[in-house]
């Protein structure tokens, strides 16, 4: 039984009782309401949890294609604002989308059950600026800190999960170059975590490493330094969701044009099928309908690599369609798809990838 369940019983029992004196009533129905409200928040907070974050961080916050949230050593050590800034802001061209979406009230719910979690009362940000060398910190973030980071501060590569880690590894280096991130972390913040490391992780306490806190500091200083680099972007032209051409040839041309087309793209044929095949009884197919299917293994895996979930629309395929007489060629465009993924390194392989698919319909249709 829930506590929410139980604070509803009691409040039945406390309005029916003839026992309770009615001015006690009065003076103790309010604080069972209110806790009752409280609880029914904290209900809501984890249900918006495993809505919205549960599917990468896990129910519990143990991490998966997100950072483990419920470990001691990141709990701990950042504020209900921190977290409140990274899930309205994200961590743009990561992983992290920006919850743009949610309202303040559902975001300060989810923040509440994250928080239950600690066994530590939220720690209250020091936003006073750290002053330091950010010249003499670029050096020192080159020979300590961009192996993990990355040289320009974007963090680890691919997204943490099978292909791009080893599997004791519960997190890949966050990226510190991101306007998600310098709008959610304090100087203070990020001091801190260099100082003492994150248990638990590759994060290590820097001043065992040889780091003195001027060190620290002037480090802070660079990373502090990139914020000037995220400035507001001018609106970017959504890429079509498809691409399309017209074929001068019938269809059973077209689909051998294709094919060839392929084989000179230096990819491998892997089947052709009608686009029906399946999703209606087998010999029903729309016989004008007809879809290639292939794939080069190798940017196959380089493409799993950086984000799994590409995986949901690879293997390649182009589709050909007749109608009234006409022929089209047909293939969706990887760009559009990469928006979904909110990860620069997908972008570029994804821009290789539509660049594949106009050659090889030019080559088909030409």
């Amino acid at each position: 039984m829930s506590i929410n369940e139980i604070l509803t019983i009691l409040c039945q029992h406390l309005l029916a009782s003839t026992r309770i004196n009615p001015m006690k009533k009065y003076l103790l129905l309010p604080l069972v309401l209110f806790f009752m409200a409280g609880a029914q928040a904290a209900l809501d907070g984890e249900q918006l949890f495993k809505k919205h974050c549960s599917v990468c961080h896990g129910d519990d916050g143990r991490g998966g294609v997100g950072v483990p949230l419920s470990l001691p050593s990141f709990i701990d050590s950042v504020s209900d604002e921190y977290l409140k800034v990274t899930i309205r802001e994200g961590r743009p061209g990561r992983i992290m989308p920006a919850f743009s979406m949610l309202s303040d009230a559902q975001i300060s719910a989810i923040v509440g059950y994250m928080r239950s979690w600690s066994k530590q009362p939220a720690i209250t940000d020091n936003m006073a600026p750290v002053k330091g060398d950010s010249a003499h910190g670029a050096q020192v973030f080159s020979q300590y800190c961009a192996h993990c980071h990355g040289a320009d501060g974007r963090g680890g590569t691919g997204t943490g999960v099978t292909f791009s880690r080893k599997r004791d590894l519960p997190i890949i280096a966050p990226a510190l170059n991101n306007a998600g991130f310098l709008a959610a972390a304090s100087d203070q913040m990020i001091r801190n975590t260099i100082i003492r490391g994150r248990e638990g992780t590759p994060m290590t306490p820097m001043l065992v490493k040889g780091l003195s806190v001027t060190d620290v500091d002037d480090v802070v200083s660079y990373i502090r330094s990139f914020q000037q680099q995220h400035q507001t972007p001018a609106e970017q032209e959504v890429p079509a969701p498809s691409l399309i051409a017209d074929s001068p040839y019938g269809l059973d041309e077209t689909v051998e044009n294709i094919k060839q087309a392929i084989a000179n793209a230096n990819f491998t044929l892997i089947r052709v099928d009608y686009l029906e095949h399946g999703l209606v009884e087998e010999g029903q197919e729309n016989r004008k309908q007809v879809v290639v299917h292939f794939c080069n293994f190798n940017f196959l895996f380089k493409a799993l690599a950086i984000d799994p979930r590409v995986g949901m629309f690879l293997p390649c395929s182009v589709t050909a369609v007749e109608k009234d007489g006409k022929v089209q060629v047909f293939a969706m465009n990887p760009q559009r798809l990469s928006s979904l993924f909110n990860n620069d390194e997908l972008d570029s392989v994804c821009k290789q990838m539509t660049s594949v698919y106009k050659n090889i319909l030019e080559d088909a249709v030409l």
